[in-house]
């Protein structure tokens, strides 16, 4: 076993040092296959038990054991109970398996470990970020003078959007500038529109804005779990006239539980109306404009004010890698700031881009060569042949629980999340789960209409109907042994 001494500190030019490295890397990654024998996403052990185990591992050793050690210690204890998320028994959350390429990219990110806040902390990465933004924006159908950056995930891009919505309105609508002084006096009367069933980071964001969680208006949804726009034009309309300050809207495109997609072309009409900003929370159904089956379905991005786009769901890309695309690149100006140590007027003036000046973050990984290495290594049909397979999985799966008498499934999927759950109460449906995780296999757990449901996320691409068929028998097995009549 090697001793630290030949643990090298840094990459380098030295050829001694790149030798070791190749060596750690191939010995990181054997120990990654031998942590695993079998297709299961998880070993089964029970919470209190791997906590003892990885209490058991210390915390800052006096003197350094070497990387070896420390490399046979994380094989035994922590890497046989990380969940394997490229199983296909892996199906609870939106959160996928990663392409293998965006495996490399993530090395090359590690290595070089530049950062996105100034041009001289990372030269070709802003470059091939500014690249990405811009061929995302006519991805999603945004107009010439469209900008947006990447955010570390969904949350905070839809938090950089309601903030951004929140400082333009008060600007132009109120004559009062949020960035220089604080909260406008009447800011108790601002409010936000969103689904009952968006991402709780909507109530997130308006709490981090100074506005808490009684700005955020919920809009009740429809049967398909859509917006019921109606709803939202009604309550639009009585808190104007009670002198609120109805300033933005949020359209789902894809919910975090059912996968359904709001009407934000009829959200439009009433933001117009109403001088409201439109932001389309697309961080699941994003990639649902990969598909030529199904892109029509979140066409309706392209109206939108702001786009929140998540990679790390359908896309498959690893965690965490996310954007905010906005039409107005005006939009993001409200996080600008010049620091002398970092992003100089004169600098920029001279074709210097510093990234820091649209982002709420000031260090920031490289996650665009993830997007730009998979784009190329895919291409739009490869990822729409990953696209179509998910959707037409749920559908599947839909069509065989919803014609079964053992089960309920009370919503129709338009992405690749189903909910549907065991005739039998929720007790019942709670067990089945928690068997299930013991034995390996990797479901999630919901709520709709008061009752405990269960849920599936097929984000897997390898997942076939017969592996579809064999979860769902393992399930009705389980519950009559659960206890189902």
């Amino acid at each position: 076993m090697k001793g630290t001494a030949t643990d090298p500190l840094l990459l380098s030019e030295s050829e001694d040092v790149q030798e070791r490295f190749r060596e750690m890397v191939r010995e990181t990654l054997s120990s990654v296959f031998r942590s695993f024998s079998d297709g299961s996403a998880f070993s089964g052990i029970d919470p209190y038990d791997l906590r003892g185990k990885v209490n058991g591992l210390g915390f800052l050793p006096e003197h350094g054991r070497g990387f070896e050690a420390v490399l046979e210690d994380t094989e035994r204890v922590i890497l046989p109970h990380l969940l394997r998320t490229w199983s296909t028994d892996y199906m609870p959350h939106l959160h996928s398996p990663v392409l293998t390429e965006t495996i490399c990219s993530e090395l090359i990110i590690s290595c070089f470990n530049d950062s996105m806040d100034s041009w001289d902390q990372g030269p070709a990465a802003t470059e091939l970020e500014e690249s990405m933004v811009r061929g995302l924006t006519g991805l999603f159908g945004l107009p010439g003078g469209s900008d947006g950056c990447f955010t570390s995930g969904g949350s905070q891009s839809n938090i950089t959007a309601l903030m951004a919505a929140r400082d333009r309105y008060c600007r132009e609508r109120l004559g009062w500038d949020v960035r220089a002084d604080g909260l406008p006096p009447d800011f108790g009367k601002l409010r936000i529109y969103t689904s009952e069933i968006s991402h709780f980071s909507m109530d997130k964001a308006s709490h981090i804005l100074g506005m808490g969680y009684a700005a955020v208006r919920k809009i009740p949804v429809d049967e398909k779990c859509r917006v019921d726009v109606a709803a939202f034009e009604r309550m639009v309309e009585e808190d104007a006239a009670s002198g609120l300050l109805p300033f933005c809207a949020v359209a789902t495109f894809g919910t975090t539980d059912f996968g359904s997609i709001d009407d934000a072309t009829a959200m439009r009409g009433i933001c117009d109306r109403h001088g409201m900003h439109l932001h389309g929370d697309a961080a699941y159904g994003s990639g649902l404009i990969m598909s030529d089956r199904y892109g029509d379905r979140v066409s309706a991005m392209s109206v939108c004010d702001s786009v929140t786009v998540d990679f790390h769901k359908m896309f498959l890309l690893p965690i965490s890698c996310s954007a905010i695309l906005v039409r107005d690149a005006d939009l993001l100006r409200c996080f600008e700031f010049h620091a002398d140590y970092l992003n100089r007027v004169e600098d920029e003036e001279d074709g210097y881009i510093n990234l820091v000046g649209k982002s709420m973050q000031t260090t920031r990984r490289f996650d665009a060569l993830k997007v730009y290495m998979a784009f190329q290594t895919r291409g739009r049909d490869g990822f729409g042949r990953i696209i179509d397979t998910a959707v037409e999985n749920a559908a599947y799966l839909y069509d065989r629980v919803s014609k079964d008498g053992d089960f309920v499934a009370p919503v129709e999927p338009e992405m690749s999340s189903v909910v549907f759950a065991l005739k039998g109460g929720d007790e019942l449906n709670r067990k089945v789960r928690r068997r299930l995780l013991a034995e390996g296999t990797v479901i999630g757990q919901t709520v709709k209409d008061g009752k405990v449901m269960l849920k599936f996320t097929l984000l897997n691409p390898n997942l076939t109907h017969e592996g579809i068929d064999a979860v769902i028998d393992r399930i009705r097995t389980l519950g009559c042994e659960c206890g189902n009549p």
